[in-house]
């Protein structure tokens, strides 16, 4: 196993590593809006989509990988609502196929924000 680690990706928040590398295989920890230059949140919906999306393309690399290599998402929303408007942001970042995908909506998340987003992905 070896860890990723990257500052262009926001810092573990807890006793958990960005990302683990295994049998040729990135496994990235769920990633919340936070912007890592500023340590700040986005804000609002759209805002945080994209910012999720941003952290785990940078993991990826970080990695040595890329997030067209993702092949599992797990996707954790606030509001089912929500699921159309975090839909059209996620086709922009994968394509077709798509990575398989899960997505729940939970009562809660780090920092009260309003989406989060795990992946596996190849090397």
């Amino acid at each position: 196993m070896k860890t990723v680690s990257t500052e262009k990706a926001p810092a573990a928040i807890g006793p958990y590593s960005q990302a683990q590398i295994a049998g040729g295989f990135v496994f990235a920890s769920g990633q919340i809006p936070i912007i890592p230059e500023t340590g700040l949140l986005a804000e609002g919906l759209e805002a945080q989509a994209h910012q999720v999306f941003r952290n785990i393309t940078a993991l990826l690399a970080a990695a040595g990988s890329d997030i067209s290599r993702t092949v599992k998402t797990t996707v954790f929303i606030k509001n089912m609502d929500d699921f159309g408007k975090i839909n059209e942001i996620y086709a922009q970042y994968f394509a077709s196929p798509f990575p398989a995908r899960s997505c729940v909506e939970v009562a809660r998340l780090p920092k009260d924000v309003l989406l989060e987003c795990e992946v596996i992905a190849e090397l």
